[in-house]
């Protein structure tokens, strides 16, 4: 697996290319804004890689501004959990009206679900459905190579905001700690936003895993 990221847009987006090393195909998740950085990652899917999937983890716009200029330079399928579907060509719904913008995604090609597989050549990466920032915010297991992609649900020490149309505190530390957390140690985070860190070490240090949470309660 060869991961790839940059750093997006005025809200500090990771983009992700994911790909296969056997194949070339390969999967981008969240791409927000891409202003300056359009020209430069479409030069190295040309030479590189074979762009078969946009998928975003939520419907906000800085994780699907993108979306438009791969899907007409690619024709890659653009996938997002079907909660969250409605919020690609709403821009109430995406907040880019909120940034004065009006940003409006291509449908989806393909509507995802709890537990089913993105597939990208020899590469499987496990939906797991973890609403809380978003009704249909998602995050992509790796079980071979240890990895998941978290979205605004997980963060190095922290959790996506929950004070946004459609979010829920209650929900995102359920699938933090429920889902989450259930994942092996080693397994590397990478987030929507900030630096990547791990299961293992979110345990240790996050405030809002289920133990740490309890005693920060009493306090």
């Amino acid at each position: 697996m060869l991961i790839h990221s940059w750093v997006v847009g005025p809200l500090a987006t990771n983009c992700y290319l994911v790909a296969c090393n056997e194949t070339g195909e390969a999967l981008m998740i969240d791409p927000g804004f891409f202003t300056q950085e359009a020209e430069k990652i479409l030069k190295i899917l040309r030479r590189k890689f074979k762009l078969k999937k946009i998928l975003n983890t939520h419907g906000h716009v800085d994780h699907i501004s993108g979306n438009s200029v791969l899907k007409r330079h690619t024709e890659a399928d653009i996938l997002i959990h079907r909660d969250d579907a409605l919020m690609l060509a709403d821009p109430e719904r995406n907040l880019s009206n909120m940034l004065g913008l009006n940003v409006i995604s291509p449908k989806a090609d393909r509507l995802l679900e709890d537990s089913e597989i993105v597939k990208v050549g020899a590469l499987e990466l496990k939906v797991i459905h973890t609403p809380g920032h978003t009704k249909g915010s998602i995050s992509l297991f790796c079980e071979k190579e240890k990895v998941v992609f978290t979205g605004d649900t997980l963060f190095a020490g922290s959790i996506g905001r929950t004070d946004l149309p459609g979010s829920s505190f209650k929900e995102i530390v359920h699938s933090l700690n429920e889902k989450l957390m259930n994942l092996p140690e080693e397994t590397i985070v990478y987030p929507g936003h900030g630096e990547k860190t791990s299961i293992g070490r979110e345990k240790r240090i996050n405030p809002y895993v289920s133990s740490r949470w309890e005693d920060l309660s009493r306090i």
